[in-house]
C-alpha cells in the first residue's frame, strides 16, 4: 500500500482523511508530516493576522527549535512533563570510535546506545527561552514587559490524529509583571481571541483546562490548576463536538517563572507571568476542517480577514 494511502487510512473518517491526503505527506513517523503549499499559504495568512494584533510594546523574538537542556531542567519541565520531552543526542569521540559505530550500523547492529546526550533539548513551548532573557535585564519595569515569541516545538506524543502533531509551530504573546497586570493581559486576550475566531468563521467555545502533567502527582496539580482557573483554552470542533481541539490557550503561571529566574518587579516582589499561545498548525487544520479544501470557496469575510 502506498505511504499516502496508508496515512489517509490511519487518519480516520473520510472527511479528515481527505484533508490529510491533500494537506500533508507522511514522513514515516506519526505526527511528523511534510506540508503542502495549500496548507502553508493558510498558515502564513494566519501568522499575518495574528501579527496584526501584536501589542504595541511587544518585543519580537524568534527562537530555534532547540534550547538549553539546563535551562529547561531549571524551569521544572522534566518534573512536570518528562514523557513529552525530546532530547538531542549525538555521536562523540575520536574519528576511529565514530567510524566503529557507523560500521556496526552497516552490519545491521543497533548503534543508538552509543549516542551521548548533548546540552540541547527540543523546545516544547515557544515561551521558555524568554524568561532568562528578561531576568538578565534586572527588575521588571512599571507596566510590565510584553514579548512576541515563536518557534517550532516538539512534544513526544505520537498520534495519527490530524490535529495532534509531534512537531508543530507555536506563536505566543508573553506578559511579565504584577499579578494585576497579568490578569488584565489574559482577560483582554481571551476577548480578543474570540474576535479572531469570529472573523475566521470558526465555531468555538472557551473553557477552563489543565496541562497534561505527568503521573499521579501530576493529576493533583492539574486539579489545582483547574480550580484556580490558571488555564483557559479556545476549543474548535475539528474532529468532533465531544472532543474539540484546543487551538489557543490563555495561561497564568503565577510566580513560577519569577521564582525560577529571580524575576522581580520594581518593589522587589516576585514577578508573575502569563501568555496567550496560538497553535498555528491546529488553527490551520481547523480552518480547512471548518471551511473545506477549496480556499476560493471560503466565505468572503474570512478570505478578507486573511487577505487570501
Amino acid at each position: 500500500m502506498p505511504a499516502t494511502a496508508k496515512f489517509v487510512e490511519d487518519a480516520g473518517d473520510d472527511r479528515l482523511g481527505k484533508l490529510a491526503e491533500t494537506l500533508f505527506r507522511p514522513s514515516g513517523v506519526d505526527g511528523v508530516y511534510a506540508r503542502t503549499g495549500l496548507y502553508e499559504g493558510v498558515v502564513e495568512a494566519l501568522t499575518a493576522l495574528i501579527s496584526s494584533h501584536r501589542p504595541k510594546r511587544a518585543e519580537i523574538f524568534r527562537f530555534p527549535p532547540v534550547m538549553s537542556r539546563k535551562s529547561l531542567e531549571k524551569q521544572g519541565y522534566l518534573k512536570s512533563f518528562p514523557n513529552l520531552l525530546g532530547c538531542v543526542s549525538c555521536l562523540s569521540g575520536s574519528e576511529r570510535e565514530i567510524r566503529g559505530v557507523v560500521d556496526r550500523f552497516e552490519e545491521g547492529i543497533d548503534w543508538t546506545n552509543e549516542l551521548d546526550a548533548a546540552d540541547l533539548v527540543l523546545s516544547p513551548a515557544a515561551c521558555y527561552p524568554i524568561y532568562p532573557i528578561a531576568a538578565e535585564r534586572g527588575p521588571v519595569p512599571a507596566g510590565g514587559l510584553i514579548f512576541d515569541v515563536a518557534c517550532d516545538c516538539f512534544r513526544r506524543e505520537p498520534s495519527r490524529d490530524i490535529d495532534r502533531f509531534q512537531s508543530f509551530r507555536m506563536r505566543e504573546y508573553v506578559c511579565i509583571g504584577t499579578p494585576d497586570e497579568i490578569q488584565t493581559f489574559r482577560g483582554e486576550w481571551v476577548e480578543r481571541a474570540k474576535g479572531i475566531a469570529d472573523v475566521l468563521g470558526l465555531p468555538y467555545r472557551v473553557d477552563v483546562a489543565s496541562d497534561p502533567f505527568f503521573g499521579r502527582g501530576g493529576q493533583i496539580v492539574a486539579i489545582s490548576q483547574i480550580q484556580q482557573e490558571l488555564k483557559f483554552e479556545l476549543l474548535v470542533p475539528v474532529r468532533s463536538e465531544d472532543e474539540p481541539t484546543a487551538c489557543m490557550s490563555f495561561n497564568y503561571h503565577r510566580e513560577h517563572f519569577g521564582h525560577t529566574w529571580d524575576l522581580v518587579t520594581q518593589d522587589g516582589a516576585l514577578a508573575h507571568t502569563g501568555c496567550v499561545a496560538f497553535g498555528m498548525d491546529r488553527l490551520a487544520v481547523a480552518m480547512f476542517a471548518t471551511h473545506g479544501l477549496d480556499v476560493e470557496a471560503w466565505p468572503a469575510s474570512v478570505r478578507g480577514a486573511l487577505q487570501l
